[in-house]
């Protein structure tokens, strides 16, 4: 791609036109995704509310741990039920109901639905199931899936209409806290790969082989290296592991099934990702990644929202001309308070030219990806008005 010719204006991306996303029958789901701290907890609960005041019917899946946003929304908490937001402009026939992911329970759900009852109480009893259902790398992002799978079912019919009043037209997931945003995208195969690898094949051979057999198996696959994890992880943890593999040997193929479901979810029509970002290089950069990959996995994305922007109300007064003009009146002893003010601007545009030069490269990178900017807050946002007004900002275009 021909970067812009020096000396030439930044290239203009369009305008993400947010009320014409969320007022559109067909967007279904909304998938708020990018790097951790850039905003994407109150962006997806911005998006929700304005979306239900604007006559939806929105579910907001979070996973931010933090407590803020519930009450934000005037919850005491939220758990992983959805539960109805009060206070919301509801004329137009929306409403908004919010929850937040528990990842354990969501795990234990989806052993419930689909093992035996007896295998089911073994799982819930095995130590190795309560260290995976609550801190497996990756578990969370697949949970998180697992979930919106679950609501979207419990949405819509097959032929994608409303199944009644009381259900989502709409469902706002913001994506897990991870170290990086691709997480979200590729717990599913990397679950995929810990179900299919060779150790649990092995481990489920007493299932399958049954009795003294397994001992056979064990000893031609893996030879001594199974001396060398019984030194390293203990002769119990090895016995948990094998009997939760056994007991969960049932339901693997379910795993794989909802998560090729989900995904084609993701690339479904009615899906749109929606990037967010801080003009931050790491951010900016991660915001890249993912667009990239969505445009290779043929994921529909709707544009990117860039929090927390530096303005100013006298951005025709340079940071040169600033600091010229704070050095002449200290000179002349002139106004101190004029002259630490002027300083502040400057310091403000020097932020400001460099946070749009990084938002400059991503847009000469990705010229066609709609954007919208929302400015920097004084405080964090504590109520639904402040929901509210970061809504009308991501409006703006």
């Amino acid at each position: 791609m021909t970067p812009p010719a020096p000396g030439a204006p930044p290239r203009q991306p369009p305008p993400l036109d947010v009320d014409g996303l969320l007022d559109d029958p067909g967007t279904r789901v909304i998938v708020c995704c990018g790097a951790g701290g850039v905003g994407k907890t109150t962006t997806a609960a911005a998006l929700g509310l304005r979306a239900a005041e604007r006559g939806r019917r929105v579910v907001v899946l979070t996973i931010d741990p933090a407590r803020r946003l519930a009450q934000s929304m005037g919850l005491d908490e939220l758990d992983n039920t959805p539960r109805p937001v009060h206070d919301v402009d509801e004329t137009g026939g929306g409403r908004l109901d919010a929850m937040m992911l528990d990842m354990k329970r969501t795990f234990d759900e989806v052993i419930e639905q689909h093992a035996t009852p007896e295998n089911a109480a073994q799982i819930f009893e095995n130590p190795f199931y309560q260290a995976l259902s609550s801190s497996f790398a990756g578990t969370q992002e697949y949970m998180a899936m697992e979930k919106l799978g679950q609501l979207r079912s419990a949405s819509f019919s097959t032929d994608g209409d409303a199944e009644g009043p009381g259900r989502w037209d709409l469902i706002v997931v913001d994506t897990p806290p991870s170290r990086s945003a691709l997480d979200f995208l590729d717990a599913p195969a990397r679950l995929g790969s810990f179900l299919d690898g060779r150790l649990i094949r092995i481990l489920s051979a007493p299932a399958k082989a049954g009795g003294r057999a397994y001992l056979r198996v064990v000893s031609v696959a893996v030879g001594s290296a199974t001396g060398v994890l019984t030194k390293l992880l203990g002769a119990q943890i090895l016995k948990d592991v094998q009997a939760f593999v056994a007991a969960l040997d049932t339901v693997f193929g379910g795993f794989r099934e909802r998560a090729t479901r989900t995904y084609e979810l993701l690339q479904a029509p009615g899906t749109a990702f929606v990037v967010v970002a801080a003009p931050e290089r790491d951010a900016l950069r991660e915001a890249s990644y993912f667009v990239e990959r969505l445009a290779a996995e043929s994921m529909p994305l709707a544009g990117l929202v860039l929090n927390r922007v530096h303005t100013s109300a006298a951005e025709e007064l340079s940071a040169a001309r600033a600091l010229t003009a704070a050095e002449d009146l200290e000179e002349s002893g002139g106004s101190a308070l004029v002259s630490g003010l002027l300083r502040v601007h400057a310091d403000l545009m020097v932020r400001r030219d460099r946070e749009r030069a990084l938002a400059g490269r991503f847009t000469s990178a990705f010229p066609r990806v709609p954007v919208v900017e929302v400015p920097v807050r004084a405080q964090d946002v504590h109520d639904l008005e402040g929901l509210r007004e970061i809504g009308a900002g991501l409006a703006k275009s």
